[in-house]
């Protein structure tokens, strides 16, 4: 079993809580320190639905691994629970970034993001915020909140859509009236009222998830999903990135994903799957995507290949 520590940092005033995966031996050492990184989950999820086999591979392979919790989930702080707010999640992810390179023994200049689904996004939006990272990894992402409500409208239909913007708003009123949140489930089953209730999502979602995840969120980001599109910043990006898009994707479409690595030139990886947007955490999924992760991370995080980079940007 890989050796882990429980682990805190400070996002603007809540405590965000994560576990810190050492890097299991040399082999990605440098005088400055090992490579590290970052990792947090998608929609709603948490960092034990799922993320630990992934953690502990890359820490197998000489690479220290911080996954964390955003506020209002899992075992960090904030109130009210189960809030979803894009601008709190960036932000979480900017701390726990400068949380890690202030680690003992990380080299601040090797650090990696990865995200999955939701926060396949956030890495592209945050690599941009921050022109140190040195390499990002995104899988089955959520490039485009407008193709991703065109999506749910093709799929579910109109009187779907219009019971989310309604969920939405009442959520909206609730907050202005300073009342806990209109929470829906993340997750049902097709035909069902939630933030993802294609075919695979439920039974998708459950197989990840741990006994106490908490299958809600706040219903007013609805209303405002279409705005977040995060893939428009890739041409922002200056590190290596590799974008993996699940073909058979029913949650985050495929055709905008693939569009955003298209237009992220010769510093994006493109690699696809066929397969579902949840069967890439299991099975034959998550060993082939892992591998393909954990080569680009050995490639793009090698101490020559930064320094290079380093020069470059000088």
């Amino acid at each position: 079993m890989v050796d882990r520590e429980d682990f805190e940092f400070d996002s603007r005033g809540t405590t965000c809580r994560a576990w810190f995966y050492p890097a299991q031996n040399e082999s990605m050492d440098s005088p400055d320190g090992v490579p590290a990184i970052v990792m947090a989950h998608g929609l709603g999820g948490t960092r034990d639905a799922g993320l630990e086999p992934y953690a502990a591979a890359f820490a197998d392979a000489g690479l220290a691994v911080l996954v964390f919790d955003y506020r209002y989930f899992g075992a960090s702080g904030g109130r009210p629970r189960q809030l979803l707010s894009v601008s709190a999640q960036l932000a979480d992810w900017s701390a726990a970034i400068a949380a890690v390179r202030e680690i003992e023994g990380v080299d601040a200049e090797r650090i990696a993001l990865w995200g999955t689904s939701f926060s396949g996004g956030h890495v592209i939006a945050a690599g941009a915020a921050d022109k140190r990272v040195a390499a990002i990894s995104a899988q089955g992402p959520m490039m485009d909140g407008r193709a991703a409500v065109l999506n749910v409208l093709r799929r579910h239909g109109l009187w779907h859509m219009l019971r989310l913007i309604t969920a939405g708003l009442r959520d909206s009123l609730a907050d202005l009236a300073g009342a806990e949140p209109y929470r829906i489930p993340l997750v049902a089953r097709a035909g069902g009222l939630a933030a993802m209730a294609t075919a695979d999502a439920y039974d998708g979602y459950q197989a990840i998830a741990p006994e106490d995840w908490r299958n809600e969120m706040s219903a007013r980001m609805l209303l405002t999903l279409a705005l977040y599109r995060p893939g428009r910043k890739i041409e922002r990006l200056r590190c290596p990135t590799l974008i993996q898009i699940c073909d058979e994707d029913t949650v985050a479409p495929a055709e905008a994903a693939s569009a955003a690595a298209a237009r992220g030139g010769d510093n994006v990886v493109e690699r696809h799957y066929r397969i579902g947007h949840f069967d890439i955490y299991r099975g034959a999924g998550y060993r082939q995507s892992s591998s393909d992760q954990l080569a680009f991370f050995k490639r793009s995080l090698a101490p020559r290949r930064c320094e290079e980079r380093r020069a470059t940007d000088a």
